[in-house]
C-alpha cells in the first residue's frame, strides 16, 4: 500500500478549497463607438463621453474587484463617425493608426470588426489590424471566409482572468454583401451568424474546454423572429448552449437579456454607456449569471489619456477648423421630412454634376443635423454628410425608378388619420429623440432630382407617386431606362429600396452599376469650396432639379407641420 504524506493531505483539502471559493469576472463591453475618441468637441465647449469616459469607469471597476477580474471588450464599428476617425483613416494614412494604441492603454482584452470598419476599404483595415495584431490585441470575425475556407482576422481568443479560461468568439455582421461594394470586402465572404455561432461555440468548448465563453456579435438585438440578416442577436441567444454571455452591437439600441444559462448585453452607441456582465464563479464553474447598462459621465475622464493623447487631439482639430466657404442660408436635414429643401437640394445639385445622370437620389443622413449661415468649416462637412459613401451610377427603368420611390415613402408616411409623418409616440435613443419618434430610419427617406413628381398622401401604398415628367421638359416614360446617381449604400442594396422596393433581385445590382466615382462628402466639400459663395439660387435650380411635393396640400401641410413639431 502506498503511503500518503501529511503534505499530500494537506495539499488535496487547499486545492478543495480555493475550487470551492466563489469569485466573479466583470465582463465590460463597448460598441458602435464610431471615432468617438476624444471626450472634447472640435468646435465649442460641450464636453461628450468617449473612449476616455469608459477608462474611467473600466478603472473604477478594476480598482474595485481587481484587474484580473476586468475583461474588456469591443462589438465593433469604431473606424467611421467622426471627424478622428476620418483624419486617420484618409488624412494621415503614413501615421500609426489613432484607435490601436487607444485601446491599447486602456487595456482592452479583445475587439471584433463591424461592418463600418470593413467600410474603410482594405487600406484602413488591413493597417489597423496588423497595427492591433502588434499590440497583442485580437481583432476578431470568424464568419469573414476565405476562398480556403478559412477566416480572414481571427475566430477566437483564450483569454486568461484571474486563474480562469475565457474562451472569447467574435463575428462581423453577416449582411457586409447587402450594403458594400464588392471591392472593400474582397477577399472573404461574411456567412451568416445562424447557425455558425452555435455550431462554432459547440465545437471550440468541446476542444478548449475554458471555463467560461463570451461571443461578441457585431449584429443588432433584433425581434429574435429569424427575419433579419443584420439583427440576429435574439436569434442566436435562443438556441445559443455553451455560452455564458452573448454581447450584440450595430443597432444602436441598449439592451439587456438575463435568463438561468446565460445573458446578451448590448451598450448602444458612442460610448454613453457600457454593457456590464458579472459571472459569478465557484472554483471555475459559473454559477450565476446577471447583466445591465451602466451610463457613463461625460465628466469622469481619464485625465491621463487626455494628456497622453493631446496632440492628436490638437491635430484633428486644427484639420476640421480649416475654412472651406460660405453659406448664405441654413441647412437643416428636417426640413427634408416635409419636402423639397435646401440640404438635400445640395446633395441632389452635387450628385447630378458630378456624375451627368438623369436622375439623383439622395436621403437626409443626418437626422437632425444644422449647418448655419456664414462660413463653413472642414467640421461641417460630417454634419451634412457623415458617411464615407461613394457616388454609384445605376441603370434604372422608369417603372423600377417610380417603384423604388413608392417604397421609400411609404417607409416615410401614412395615409392621414392623427399624423401623416410615420411616427410612434416612443423615444429613439439612436437619434436622440425623445418622445415622438420615425417608426423607420431617416436615411432611407429618398426623394429624387431631375423629374417633376407627386406624392399623394391619401392613397395607398404603390399608388402614391405621379410622375409629370423630367426638370428639363421631356417626357418620362415607364419602360426606357434611365442613369439614375446614388450611394454606393444604396447601389448595393442598402435599405432594401432597389430589392423590395424596384424588384431588382440582389444579385443583378452588380451589373446595373454604370459608373463610380469617389465620396460624396468630398464631392459636397469641393462643390462649395469651388463657389465664392453658396445660396438657395445656386442649389435649387428648378430646370435641373425639377420638384416633388406632397399632395393634396390642404391635407398634407396641416399634419406635417404637426408631426414635424412632435418629433423635434
Amino acid at each position: 500500500m502506498k503511503k500518503i504524506s501529511v503534505f499530500s493531505i494537506l495539499l488535496v483539502f487547499l486545492t478543495v478549497g480555493l475550487n470551492a471559493q466563489e469569485s466573479e469576472l466583470h465582463i465590460i463591453t463597448t460598441g458602435d463607438v464610431h471615432g468617438s475618441y476624444f471626450n472634447r468637441p472640435y468646435v465649442g465647449a460641450k464636453t461628450k463621453t468617449s473612449l476616455m469616459s469608459v477608462k474611467h469607469f473600466v478603472d473604477s471597476v478594476r480598482a474595485a474587484v481587481g484587474p484580473e477580474n476586468v475583461l474588456l471588450l469591443d462589438a465593433g464599428d469604431c473606424l467611421q463617425g467622426d471627424n478622428a476617425a476620418y483624419y486617420f483613416n484618409y488624412v494621415v494614412p503614413d501615421q500609426p493608426h489613432i484607435y490601436p494604441r487607444l485601446v491599447s492603454y486602456m487595456g482592452y482584452d479583445a475587439c471584433v470588426v463591424g461592418n463600418h470598419d470593413i467600410e474603410t476599404g482594405h487600406a484602413v483595415y488591413d493597417k489597423v489590424f496588423k497595427e492591433l495584431d502588434g499590440l497583442g490585441i485580437p481583432w476578431l470575425a470568424g464568419n469573414a471566409i476565405t476562398p480556403d475556407g478559412g477566416t480572414y482576422f481571427p475566430e477566437y481568443k483564450m483569454i486568461m482572468k484571474g486563474g480562469r479560461k475565457i474562451l472569447v468568439l467574435g463575428y462581423n455582421n453577416a449582411n457586409i454583401a447587402g450594403w458594400l461594394s464588392p471591392e472593400l470586402w474582397s477577399g472573404m465572404e461574411h456567412v451568416s451568424l445562424v447557425p455558425l455561432v452555435r455550431k462554432r461555440v459547440r465545437a471550440l468548448r468541446a476542444k478548449l474546454h475554458p471555463d467560461a465563453v463570451v461571443v461578441v456579435v457585431h449584429s443588432g438585438t433584433g425581434s429574435g423572429d429569424g427575419k433579419s440578416i443584420e439583427s440576429q442577436g435574439l436569434d442566436i441567444f435562443r438556441t445559443l448552449c455553451g455560452a455564458d454571455v452573448l454581447v450584440a452591437a450595430h443597432d444602436h439600441r441598449p439592451a439587456v437579456v438575463v435568463t438561468k444559462k446565460r445573458c446578451l448585453i448590448d451598450g448602444g452607441a458612442r460610448c454613453g454607456n457600457v454593457g456590464h456582465a458579472v459571472l459569478k464563479f465557484k472554483g471555475h464553474r459559473v454559477v450565476y449569471r446577471t447583466a445591465s447598462i451602466d451610463v457613463l459621465d461625460k465628466k469622469a475622464v481619464d485625465e491621463n489619456m487626455v494628456k497622453l493623447f493631446d496632440s492628436e487631439f490638437q491635430a484633428v482639430k486644427d484639420f476640421t477648423l480649416r475654412p472651406v466657404g460660405y453659406l448664405a442660408m441654413p441647412l437643416r436635414s428636417r426640413d427634408a421630412y416635409v419636402g423639397m429643401s435646401d440640404y438635400i437640394d445640395l446633395l441632389h445639385t452635387v450628385q447630378l454634376a458630378e456624375s451627368k445622370a438623369k436622375v439623383s437620389i439622395a436621403a437626409p443622413l443626418t437626422f437632425n443635423g444644422y449647418v448655419a449661415p456664414g462660413q463653413v468649416i472642414y467640421n461641417d462637412m460630417f454634419t451634412i454628410y457623415p458617411f464615407e459613401n461613394q457616388l454609384f451610377v445605376l441603370k434604372l427603368s422608369g417603372r423600377e425608378l417610380k417603384s423604388m420611390l413608392e417604397l421609400s415613402y411609404d417607409r416615410w408616411i401614412c395615409t392621414p388619420g392623427d399624423h401623416v409623418l410615420r411616427i410612434k409616440n416612443t423615444p429613439d435613443p439612436r437619434t436622440g429623440a425623445e418622445k415622438w419618434s420615425f417608426e423607420n430610419r431617416s436615411y432611407n427617406f429618398d426623394s429624387a432630382a431631375g423629374i417633376n413628381y407627386t406624392v399623394d398622401v391619401t392613397k395607398p401604398f404603390g399608388e402614391r407617386i405621379v410622375i409629370s415628367g423630367f426638370a428639363d421638359g421631356s417626357a418620362f416614360d415607364y419602360e426606357a431606362m434611365y442613369t439614375v446617381a446614388m450611394t454606393s449604400y444604396r447601389a448595393n442594396g442598402g435599405g432594401d429600396l432597389l430589392v423590395k422596393g424596384a424588384g431588382i433581385p440582389h444579385e443583378e445590382l452588380s451589373s446595373r452599376v454604370v459608373a463610380r466615382y469617389p465620396e460624396i462628402r468630398e464631392m459636397v466639400y469641393q462643390f462649395i469650396k469651388s463657389h465664392e459663395q453658396v445660396d438657395h439660387d445656386l442649389v435649387s435650380d428648378r430646370t435641373v432639379l425639377g420638384e416633388w411635393r406632397f399632395v393634396p396640400e390642404s391635407v398634407a401641410l396641416p399634419l406635417l407641420k404637426s408631426d414635424l413639431e412632435l418629433v423635434f
